[in-house]
């Protein structure tokens, strides 16, 4: 088999119909060579935030493809669940936490919250729970449609710093050993930004000396800015924003990264701004995409519901040519499924509309492996060859990554309440939060 291996929620909704399928291609620029995975894995090491192994410093990993590094974990729980390390309170919101690194190796976690007028940002020992530092900014976020007015996205650690993104549009950079603050800027209000159906949620990325961030304001719908000041280095495009984080690669020996906005997916070169290839992807009405783009070798995947569907695309140099298109293979709402031995693993379907589905999907052959109905909606990660899946009502599921069948090794309650913030995975310990409580559980294996 051709490997495919990376280089290492509105309440009210649209009438489904199937989405047309087509070849689009867009070129910007000249000819070269498709990149592969070994060229993509150095070029990713200077654009994106690195990590050692066991850290998941941002959104979905160490390379925002939702995979664990050198984790190894337990095959079975007991009967009572994984053991619960310790608990933490925290507020609203569904950013997800992260873990980094001091210099000395020890873990630290930071969570980002809403506790009554103020976000708030936490660094808690990872081995222990105990608070380090807490840095609070006011705010008067309110939804027009969720019942939660918390933060969306998770922290961002880079370098010694911490990157903040408010769901009013809000930007904060931290120091990740005290917690004191570097900068911030309001953003949203600053660009007069619209702040969607669930207030600002696209991630930022740090490629090279930059923040890039989807604020999707007119003429500023992908902005730069500094990492060390946070003053504005570039404003380029006018593509609304998404609920989906961008991925930072090489294209043709060029740094790009990757976005896919409310209606395409578009590359930038993150040191000026320049449009490399722009695809339409995403549907007007009351829509959301929200999954991050998943790179597949010299492929990238992209997922959504509401009709959209999911596309394979193939890059070379500057350029995006669709290999398929459809609606009935892999459409997520949100979740961004992951990646194992040339297989994805992903949710089809909606949390608001019938059930949702797990599968295992060969996007080569574009073929169902295999499908788990009325599963649920879950976030999942892939470590130590097997898939967690953290699903919105509270359970914890431990399945073996195999194309040939589903197979649940273990399963627990973790939470008793709604569970849709990201999870991470760091040395075994597994963090996990609702709207009032953070856990981490021990899941290594012995």
């Amino acid at each position: 088999m051709e490997s495919l291996e990376p280089n290492r929620e509105p309440s009210e909704t649209p009438s489904p119909r199937r989405f047309s399928e087509r070849r689009v291609s867009s070129t910007r620029g000249g000819r070269g060579r498709i990149f592969r995975p070994v060229a993509l894995l150095a070029a990713m090491a200077g654009v994106a935030t690195t990590a050692l192994g066991g850290d998941w410093p941002q959104i979905l990993g160490p390379r925002r493809d939702g995979v664990a590094d050198n984790e190894h974990l337990a095959d079975r729980w007991p009967d009572s669940g994984p053991p619960l390390a310790w608990r933490y309170s925290v507020g609203a919101g569904y950013a997800g936490p992260v873990v980094g690194r001091t210099p000395a190796g020890e873990l630290r976690l930071v969570i980002y919250h809403r506790q009554a007028d103020r976000t708030v940002a936490e660094c808690l020992d990872g081995a222990s729970g105990k608070q380090l530092w807490r840095a609070a900014f006011p705010t008067a976020y309110a939804s027009s449609i969720a019942p939660d007015d918390g933060p969306r996205c998770g922290p961002l650690i880079h370098a010694g710093a911490v990157y903040l993104f408010s769901a009013e549009g809000d930007v904060h950079c931290l120091d990740f050993a005290t917690g004191a603050v570097r900068w911030s800027r309001s953003l949203g209000r600053e660009l007069d930004a619209p702040p969607g159906y669930f207030g600002f949620g696209s991630t930022p990325i740090v490629a090279g000396e930059r923040l890039l961030l989807n604020v999707g304001a007119r003429g500023a719908g992908i902005v730069a800015l500094a990492l060390g000041d946070g003053k504005t280095i570039w404003q380029a495009t006018s593509d609304a924003a998404s609920y989906s984080s961008p991925i930072a690669t090489t294209l043709g020996g060029r740094q790009r990264v990757i976005f896919v906005t409310r209606l395409h997916v578009v590359s930038v070169d993150p040191a000026t701004g320049a449009e490399g290839f722009r695809i339409p992807f995403g549907m007007r009405g009351p829509t959301v995409n929200a999954a991050t783009p998943l790179l597949l070798g010299d492929r990238l995947f992209v997922t959504a519901n509401y009709g959209v569907g999911a596309r394979l695309l193939r890059l070379a140099d500057d350029r995006a040519e669709e290999i398929w298109s459809s609606d009935d293979l892999l459409s997520s709402q949100y979740v961004t499924p992951v990646l194992h031995q040339g297989t994805l693993y992903g949710i089809d379907g909606r949390q608001d509309v019938g059930v949702a589905r797990l599968r295992a999907v060969d996007p080569l052959a574009r073929r169902v492996m295999w499908t788990k109905d009325e599963f649920g909606m879950a976030s999942l990660i892939l470590a130590d060859e097997k898939l967690l899946a953290m699903k919105v009502d509270g359970t914890l599921k431990l399945i073996a990554a195999r194309p040939d069948g589903y197979r649940e090794l273990a399963s627990a309650e973790l939470f008793d309440s709604t569970t849709q913030a990201l999870p991470a995975l760091a040395e075994g310990r597994f963090f996990a939060r609702d709207t009032q409580t953070l856990k981490c559980f021990d899941l290594r294996g012995r």
